[in-house]
């Protein structure tokens, strides 16, 4: 093959195998037998699954689940939100938020004093907040309904004797691969679904916010990478939200410092601030409680296969009586409080949507 003929290769359009239409080398995806998928047919996909190792036939299938799933979630499990949205009474449930309000109203002012002040790019501020559950909860349904109802996340229930029992659903990616190839992703930004529609115009706030991340795990993926090759930021769907999200794709030099990558990685802005350290330290003496396992990590290491390791956003503990939703977003100088805590709520809605079970038994 001539110098000419590889370039071609390699940067000229290809035909979606799906849609018939033309697509670049950055909006599209190689697929198992010499085929490629474009971005567009490419969402319609769970972000967790290596198209590369799939036949069209099977992405297909896929695809399909992806709509029913979809189609479930839309018919069936959102009109109940608002009747089943949890277990206490709604007098219960107006004095608790009120007070988690507050709380977070407080916090919120000795986040954006600095902010304003320059000291920081970027604070992430979260929060807890406690919802009732019976002594019939299921972890073990809530998990069967939370992979029903977000194909596109990857959900995890645990429980050892120190940590106590979790239930997540992660969008975001920290470290994936195996031997030399790895994959890690900036998200950030935030917008609710509208009516099944993912919505593309990102205001300022969101877009400097994601910025912030991405430039972060830009330099670390090059300080340890080679041929380094970086998608997006585009808009990635997860539960009833979207995130803008980059994706960066990297040939690891030093296979030996795995460990030393995800020490830089994480925390990373999305769910600390920057200048890094400096917001490390300042978070835990000014956000109010203990995020405990809220954002840190969570998955599968395995220095001599694959690794997938997640972020651990989306969550809640389960403790008897009670499970503790966690969630959090990151704070500019240009934030509002009453923006920003109804963030924090939709958030946290992926968890509380899967407390009952006649989200997924109507």
């Amino acid at each position: 093959m001539g110098l000419g003929d590889f370039f071609k290769n390699i940067f000229g359009k290809k035909t979606c195998a799906f849609c018939g239409g033309e697509c670049g080398m950055m909006s599209r995806t190689k697929i198992k037998g010499d085929e490629y998928i474009c971005s567009k047919c490419d969402d319609m996909c769970s972000n967790f699954i290596r198209k590369s190792r799939f036949t069209k036939p099977e992405l297909e299938g896929h695809m399909e689940y992806m709509k029913r799933s979809d189609r479930i979630y839309k018919e069936v499990i959102l009109p109940n939100v608002q009747k089943h949205e949890c277990y206490p009474s709604a007098t219960q449930r107006h004095v608790s938020e009120e007070t988690d309000k507050e709380q977070y109203t407080r916090a919120f002012g000795r986040f954006i004093t600095p902010l304003q002040e320059k000291r920081f790019q970027k604070l992430v501020l979260s929060r807890s907040s406690a919802r009732h559950i019976g002594d019939d909860f299921s972890p073990l349904g809530a998990f069967v309904r939370a992979c029903n109802n977000y194909p596109r996340m990857m959900i995890y229930l645990c429980h050892t004797p120190a940590s106590g029992t979790w239930l997540g659903s992660t969008p975001e990616i920290l470290l994936s691969g195996h031997g030399k190839e790895w994959h890690t992703v900036a998200l950030a930004g935030t917008m609710p679904m509208q009516n099944e529609v993912m919505p593309t115009d990102w205001d300022k706030k969101n877009r400097e916010e994601q910025g912030y991340v991405a430039d972060y795990i830009r330099r670390i993926a090059k300080r340890f990478g080679n041929k380094m090759t970086e998608k997006g930021p585009y808009t990635a769907r997860a539960g009833q939200l979207v995130h803008l999200k980059t994706d960066f794709y990297f040939l690891l030099k030093n296979t030996d410092h795995i460990g030393d990558l995800l020490q830089e990685l994480h925390p990373t802005p999305a769910v600390c601030g920057l200048p890094k350290e400096e917001a490390f330290r300042f978070i835990p003496d000014n956000e109010g409680y203990d995020r405990s396992y809220y954002s840190g990590f969570t998955g599968w290491l395995d220095t001599e296969g694959h690794t997938d390791i997640y972020v651990n956003l989306r969550c809640m503990e389960i403790k008897p009586g009670e499970a503790i939703l966690y969630a959090g977003g990151g704070i500019l100088a240009s934030s509002e409080v009453e923006s920003e805590w109804m963030e924090t709520g939709d958030k946290m809605n992926t968890m509380r949507s899967i407390l009952h079970p006649d989200f997924i038994n109507k």
